[in-house]
């Protein structure tokens, strides 16, 4: 009879402990679908809030760049400054719009990192080159200290290149006029490890504020009386990015006498000493340039967006450069016009209201029409979370640029994907 309950006992026992597992389970099921529910949100906020922060700024960039190329006639210098302010004020808000959600990305696992082996030197240079002119407006010296040889990282050049000109950025931003800044680059004893180091003569640290530093939001002086102006993202995500390299960050600084901030990467073996021609500055990559067509067989380019004032501003800065332009407000819109128009080029936004760009461009690359289906087609889109390029290129898409883009770079495109017309030339402007 003991034995009995005993066994009874233990019979139930078994009973609880497998009812309770099942609802562990349930629980731990419920748990995870609500996690991938709360991330599949934060993923589609975060495409939306880049779609409705960078259309906006896509018009106030574009149409600042078209009036200053003289799109529509002359200006007289004060209109010339004015629009050259707005035009950086713009970029300033693109800035601090690309840092939170770089950060958001990061914080969601979601940054899109493109390693490949990169020289320094180059990096280093065009990182330089950037805050070249902010530098002169302050009459600073810019020193830099190359390295011996060449070296190369395995790396995602545009990051390694966010991180320098963060901290170079901040180095200007905190050395008084006629003060000292550089960059310098050296190697490790045994070579595994290349150091970075930006460093300031400027109004340094104090030793309990160096905890704060690399704090998303958070601003050392806070202040309403503050005299720097930021966002305190920039160095949380300068950190971020070298953690994503496996790399490290330290930084020295005595107050009132200047701070080091020292990048450490992992790099590989060093190459020739010689270094690759450095490209031209990025305001100067097109300065000069001669335009591959001519008057008397004017390319057609098809602008497909559902923004108003995209299309009137490409357009208008396209017919300027000597352009046929037809327009579109959606995919489907487009599709209706495309055997009949025969563009020798597509500029397709993805996002857009009854057939969005994606599907429009599946549909064009399967079109009947030989000539039609093999149209190049540029991806001009707000969308930049992790992916959305090779999504792009995948659905058949020639070349992918994000919203805001500089009309000389999108002309630079156009001109790189259609075939050369050497009849008489014209000069860009």
């Amino acid at each position: 009879m003991f034995d009995n309950a005993e066994r009874k006992q233990a019979q139930q026992s078994l009973l609880i402990s497998e009812a309770e597992l099942r609802q562990s389970r349930d629980e731990l099921r419920l748990a995870n679908d609500s996690l991938e529910r709360a991330s599949r949100m934060k993923d589609e906020f975060l495409a939306s809030m880049s779609h409705e922060l960078r259309t906006p700024l896509t018009g106030i960039l574009g149409l600042s760049e078209a009036l200053q190329l003289k799109t529509y006639g002359e200006l007289n210098e004060k209109q010339a400054k004015a629009l050259k302010n707005i035009e950086e004020s713009g970029r300033h808000l693109l800035a601090l719009i690309n840092d939170i959600l770089d950060l958001s990305k990061i914080e969601a696992g979601k940054l899109d990192l493109r390693f490949t082996p990169c020289s320094i030197a180059d990096v280093c240079q065009a990182s330089l080159q950037l805050i070249k002119g902010m530098a002169h407006q302050k009459n600073q010296k810019v020193d830099y200290s190359p390295p011996i040889a060449g070296i190369l990282v395995q790396a995602d050049p545009r990051r390694i290149k966010q991180i320098l000109v963060n901290l170079l950025s901040n180095a200007v931003k905190f050395t008084s006029k006629g003060g000292e800044l550089g960059l310098e680059v050296c190697l490790d004893d045994d070579g595994r490890n290349v150091s970075l180091t930006v460093w300031d003569k400027g109004i340094g640290i104090k030793d309990e504020n160096l905890g704060q530093l690399f704090q998303p939001f958070t601003q050392i002086d806070s202040s309403l009386t503050r005299e720097y102006s930021g966002s305190g993202l920039g160095l949380s995500l300068v950190s971020r990015l070298v953690e994503l390299h496996h790399g490290s960050i330290k930084v020295e600084s005595v107050f009132g006498e200047g701070s080091r901030f020292t990048v450490t990467l992992p790099c590989s073996l060093p190459v020739a000493a010689s270094e690759p021609a450095m490209s031209r500055p990025e305001s100067e990559e097109d300065a000069g340039q001669v335009s591959r067509f001519t008057s008397s067989a004017l390319p057609m380019i098809f602008v497909v967006d559902d923004a108003e004032v995209t299309l009137e501003m490409v357009g208008d800065y396209l017919k300027a450069k000597k352009y046929r332009v037809a327009t579109a407000r959606s995919g489907l819109e487009f599709l209706m016009q495309a055997a009949e128009a025969r563009p020798d080029l597509i500029i397709m936004d993805i996002q857009m209201p009854g057939m969005d760009g994606m599907e429009a461009i599946r549909q064009i690359r399967a079109h009947a029409d030989p000539a039609v289906a093999a149209t190049p087609i540029i991806a001009l889109t707000a969308l930049v979370m992790s992916g959305d390029r090779e999504r792009c290129l995948a659905a058949g898409a020639n070349d992918y640029m994000s919203k805001p883009v500089s009309l000389r770079k999108l002309r630079k495109a156009i001109d790189d994907l259609l075939p050369p017309r050497p009849e008489e030339k014209y000069e860009q402007k």
